[in-house]
């Protein structure tokens, strides 16, 4: 049972209200840039000033001064910021349909216009994505590796008291956040579809785990499966057709592949003892896991069809945590106590790099480029979001509510 709770049950997080920024970044490779705010100095539009920073940071292709500067909406550059290279200005304000953004990218040295566009959104609340939405696009207009990964969403659940939950949406800085599921026990979600149209989730509403799916647009909630003892959605095919799902229908956990349309599944793993966490790999045609197969919990691969498993990771002794992304494998790893650390490695092997080194850092999951990482960040009493840049070694960190985190997906 200790095992089984190592392998997954969450880490509880605590509140944290000054998580710090880390940056680890060879500045001559990126370029300097103001960031000016041209309207109302509102509460919100101070809060966008912020955001615009942290974007044009995790980007990795820019320096922001974190300085807040307020001026006008023209082509005026301040004599003080000749050295940057571009200045963004931006003027934010509400209107009778929500919430109006302009953005006007300068080059500082002659103060010409790069980029210039107008964005409109209807939920006020909603505002970082704007600003999110926004910073794509200058990136874009720059030439700039794409960082397309800042518009999407965050799903988590936290719990709210004893056997309550909820699930929530936020964007990636948590500046905005929604409740869309609230009562009961509601735990795991997991995406359903690349365009983050609905999500996966376990519920205890009925005493029996079930998997319902929840349209975020429209609110339909949709019977997936029951089953009794453990069941769990850990990953979505691409076409989102199939789901690998950790089940114990005779209270022993094993993978299973299960089939939207016909509601049928399919055992993929047989081991007498613990198998959960199934990734896709191999384009679909092989799963990576966690087991115990060796009396504590570790990273393998199977091919789906074939009985041969493979262990994968030989770096670390309590592998509990696992995402794929094409080759690559990002995975939590038991070094002391209350010490995890997240690695990433190859599935063809090679060396295992390091992606952190301090805390306890949980739940990593690839972004859909498969260039960023997200993960749960806890050290010294400090609770975070993290983010980490495999090309850039870029990493930021956000502060969490005060309330536990169950499990995260984006």
């Amino acid at each position: 049972m200790k095992t089984l709770l190592l392998l997954l049950l969450p880490f509880l997080l605590l509140a944290a209200p000054d998580a710090r920024l880390k940056i680890s970044k060879d500045v001559d490779q990126r370029v300097s840039i103001a960031v000016i705010n041209a309207g109302d100095p509102t509460v919100v539009s101070k809060k966008l000033h912020g955001i615009f920073v942290s974007d044009l940071k995790i980007s990795g292709h820019f320096v922001p001064d974190k300085t807040y500067y307020s001026g006008s909406y023209d082509n005026t550059i301040p004599p003080a910021m000749r050295a940057k290279a571009y200045i963004l200005k931006y003027d934010f304000g509400k209107s009778t349909s929500g919430a109006v953004l302009m953005v006007r990218l300068l080059k500082a040295a002659n103060s010409k216009v790069v980029l210039e566009k107008k964005y409109a959104i209807p939920a006020v609340a909603k505002f970082p994505f704007i600003a999110h939405k926004a910073t794509t696009d200058l990136n874009d207009a720059l030439g700039y590796r794409s960082i397309a990964w800042i518009n999407r969403y965050v799903v988590f659940a936290r719990y709210t008291g004893r056997k309550q939950s909820e699930i929530l949406l936020a964007d990636y800085t948590f500046n905005y956040s929604k409740t869309v599921i609230r009562g009961g026990l509601n735990l795991f979600p997991q995406w359903g579809d690349p365009k983050q149209q609905g999500f996966y989730y376990t519920s205890y509403e009925t005493g029996t785990p079930t998997i319902f799916h929840l349209n975020i647009y429209t609110g339909k909630r949709e019977h997936i499966v029951s089953s009794p003892g453990m069941l769990i959605c850990s990953d979505v095919s691409k076409n989102g057709h199939k789901l690998l799902l950790t089940m114990a229908p005779n209270f022993q956990p094993d993978i299973y592949e299960f089939d939207v349309a016909s509601r049928e599944a399919k055992r993929l793993t047989t081991f007498s003892g613990i198998d959960v966490n199934g990734k896709y790999s191999d384009n679909e045609h092989a799963i990576t896991f966690v087991s115990d197969r060796i009396g504590r919990p570790n990273i393998y691969k199977k091919q789906i069809g074939s009985s041969a498993v493979s262990q994968l990771i030989f770096h670390g002794r309590k592998n509990n945590s696992c995402d794929t992304y094409g080759n690559k494998i990002v995975y939590s790893s038991k070094e002391g106590p209350a010490k995890f650390n997240i690695y990433l490695a190859n599935s063809a092997g090679g060396s295992v790099r390091p992606l952190t080194s301090t805390g306890s850092n949980q739940f990593p999951r690839f972004a859909p480029d498969g260039d960023t990482v997200l993960y749960i960040k806890r050290a010294k009493g400090v609770n975070a979001i993290g983010y980490i840049g495999l090309k850039t070694n870029q990493a930021m960190l956000f502060p969490l509510g005060n309330r536990k985190i169950q499990s995260i997906d984006w």
